[in-house]
């Protein structure tokens, strides 16, 4: 991407064209630095069970659907979407059915790099018309239909009462879109200083607040509408334990420390205007319990089974955590594999670059305290209808 002229902000009308994970298979690509949402992912699997468990088995003529909502681009998504498949084939034939046909929808914003998603892809088992058993018995092969459905969850997706399952993990953290009154000078919102709100004025963290809010009530109206009345909901996202929204916990460790003082070595070199990184916020908030909570009643068609805050361990996998000089490179890749793009659209790919190597060198000099100190939360809800 050109670098853009100095006043030039990534307008929220660009935020959803733009916003995705680093696709590709290179060093900060998504595909290489998943690991920690795999591990994380890993360890709810129960949850996950549990909240398939409660799924209405609908005739084994209609096929059964699935959706990863924010499936991104690595091979987590294709994990996500066996163990459910998987785990519905075996609740059909413990209750004496034939399971029915499966189909999975893969979602995420158009900027998405599916193709790097379907080249992951296993292929259909055995294609020449063979019946579902046959599909489920050849390992290495997928039983299920796959397409890919660019569009941002925050609006309609599929057709009414079509889908038996929603999944999304790791996604409904990011806004739709930044507050506006966050990067308006003459709002006491205004986030002078700062590229996400972790530490930042009760207002700016309270617009984030209200935006995270806003989008979590048109998400959960949408999917009231898809959802099939005995479906199942499985959502994953960052959260927080503390009460005050300046405080991101994990998040705010990741964005508001060594990524911040980053962004401000750029504008003390003189490499950038204190302009350019006061209009960059990241566009994330980690919600707590009650912040989540209140949307979903006041929405009102869900009954929430489950909702809790998950400790999920460290974003960075490090083989040797007494490389300090490693663990500097996983916080730089993990930075960059998230917002790497909307850095690289603000500023361009050559201060871009500037940007990540400080990051990079600021994480191996404070390696040991990264690894003590930086944890993610996340909130687990499973909600049906009411």
């Amino acid at each position: 991407m050109a670098p853009m002229g100095d006043n030039v902000v990534v307008s929220n009308v660009n935020l959803e064209k733009l916003l995705s994970m680093k696709g590709g298979k290179g060093e900060a690509s998504y595909a290489n630095n998943s690991q920690a949402q795999a591990l994380h992912a890993r360890s709810m699997l129960h949850l996950l069970e549990e909240a398939l468990d409660s799924v209405h088995l609908s005739s084994p003529d209609v096929p059964f659907v699935v959706v990863d909502l924010g499936c991104s681009c690595g091979s987590n998504t294709i994990y996500i979407v066996d163990v459910i498949i998987k785990h519905m084939v075996k609740r059909y034939e413990s209750s004496g059915y034939e399971p029915p046909e499966f189909s999975a929808f893969f979602s995420d914003l158009p900027s998405n790099d599916f193709n790097t998603l379907f080249q992951l892809l296993p292929p259909l088992a055995n294609n020449g018309g063979s019946s579902m058993e046959e599909c489920l018995a050849s390992n290495g092969h997928r039983s299920y239909f796959a397409a890919g459905v660019p569009g941002s969850f925050y609006r309609r997706l599929f057709p009414a009462r079509s889908i038996d399952v929603f999944h999304s993990a790791f996604s409904l953290h990011w806004l739709s879109q930044m507050p506006e009154s966050v990067l308006d000078r003459r709002s006491t919102a205004y986030n002078k200083g700062r590229v996400f709100i972790h530490g930042a004025s009760d207002s700016s963290a309270n617009a984030y607040k209200k935006q995270f809010q806003t989008d979590l009530a048109k998400f959960l109206r949408a999917r009231s509408i898809e959802m099939k009345r005995g479906g199942s909901m499985f959502l994953v996202c960052l959260g927080r334990t503390s009460v005050d929204p300046t405080d991101q916990g994990g998040a705010g460790l990741l964005f508001g420390t060594h990524f911040q003082d980053a962004w401000d070595d750029l504008v003390q070199e003189g490499l950038i205007s204190a302009e350019k990184r006061d209009n960059f916020n990241i566009p994330v908030y980690a919600p707590s319990l009650q912040d989540f909570k209140e949307v979903v009643e006041a929405d009102g068609s869900f009954t929430i089974n489950k909702l809790e805050v998950f400790k999920g361990g460290s974003p960075l996998v490090v083989s040797r955590p007494d490389d300090a000089s490693e663990v500097g490179r996983a916080l730089a890749n993990s930075c960059r594999t998230v917002s790497g793009v909307l850095v690289d659209a603000q500023i361009g790919d050559k201060l871009s670059e500037e940007l990540f190597l400080r990051v990079e060198s600021r994480g191996t000099s404070h390696a040991k305290e990264l690894l003590e100190q930086l944890q993610f939360f996340h909130i687990v809800a499973s909600l049906s209808f009411a």
